[in-house]
């Protein structure tokens, strides 16, 4: 049997989460101190989660195939190709799982006193210092539960990346596209291997996810 389904599978969701993660922070920071025009923006960073799979993956492949605008640009300047490349699983990756990252961290923001954001400014301290410092801080709880949903939903994703990357094995193919291929084939065997390695690693998630929320809100009550 093949491995290397896992192997692509968590190389791509480890980079994707690392990237979303930094992303999502910076977009809930920003969403959350804008005073005007927050409905629009957080309906764009939110469209992908909302978004058919396929579609997603479309729109994607418009913007970084070779006619795209980002694809010619990369291809021209870079010599990188996106379509059909393991660079191109991550960037899948990445735009489904960056609105869970967003909403959990904008929510775990929201959450927080802002009695201590002004107290903070009043002392002088910078906006990176109470990002950093004081809301990173106490948005733990929520920060890891984002966290650890978009590592699940880069690890489990399939329509984007199969539109996108491919399902090129050894280089794009996923534990997601493996049972897909594996089922196509006919080849039940594996695909019962894949589905209960992705059913284990999700359980786990949750299990990890579902601890840190109960641990911030004991926190909160203590």
């Amino acid at each position: 049997m093949d491995f290397r389904p896992f192997t692509i599978s968590m190389q791509v969701a480890l980079f994707a989460t690392c990237i979303t993660f930094l992303l999502g922070l910076a977009a809930a920071n920003y969403v959350y101190r804008m005073k005007r025009g927050k409905g629009v923006i957080d309906t764009i960073f939110t469209l992908p989660m909302i978004l058919p799979p396929t579609v997603a993956g479309f729109f994607l492949l418009m913007l970084f195939g070779r006619n795209g605008f980002i694809g010619r640009f990369l291809d021209s300047v870079f010599g990188i190709t996106v379509v059909f490349s393991w660079t191109g699983a991550v960037i899948a990756s990445i735009f489904v799982s960056f609105p869970l990252m967003y909403r959990t961290a904008r929510g775990a923001f929201e959450q927080i006193d802002q009695n201590v954001i002004y107290a903070a400014e009043t002392l002088g301290f910078s906006k990176f210092k109470i990002f950093w410092m004081i809301k990173v801080p106490m948005a733990k709880a929520g920060i890891l539960a984002g966290t650890v949903l978009s590592f699940a939903r880069a690890l489990g994703e399939f329509g984007a990346t199969i539109m996108l990357a491919g399902n090129i094995p050894g280089r794009t193919q996923t534990m997601s596209i493996a049972v897909f291929s594996a089922v196509s084939s006919g080849n039940r065997e594996v695909a019962y291997i894949w589905v209960a390695v992705l059913s284990m690693m999700s359980f786990v998630m949750i299990m990890l996810m579902n601890h840190w929320a109960a641990s911030g809100k004991a926190g909160k009550s203590g």
